[in-house]
């Protein structure tokens, strides 16, 4: 699967765009493990540096950086790669984590 498709990339506003919003921010995309309970919510992206901004529930809960290449290339503990969920629709992050 490819994780972040044209139609997609022309969403995302650039980094920074969305400074001080926290959870009113707007999602773009999410990644997530199949195989564990890592969840990567997109709300900006640099197309040059191929990084983005947002929310990740893994070990803790928190704001910061990640980048598409180490989406593209981990895996989960059964060995799954990381997918995006094809059906998400741009909305504020609080609705999303409240899911």
């Amino acid at each position: 699967m490819k994780l972040l498709t044209e139609n997609i990339l022309k969403t995302f506003p650039p980094l920074h765009s969305q400074d001080g919003k926290g959870f009113e921010s707007t999602v773009y995309a999410i990644f997530f493990t199949p195989d564990s309970d890592w969840i990567w919510y997109a709300t900006e992206y640099d197309p040059v540096e191929r990084f983005f901004f947002g929310f990740v529930i893994g070990f803790e809960s928190e704001f910061g950086y990640f980048s598409l290449d180490e989406l593209e290339s981990a895996r989960g503990p059964l060995g799954l790669p990381i997918e995006r969920d094809l059906h998400f629709e741009p909305r504020p992050l609080l609705e999303v984590v409240r899911r």
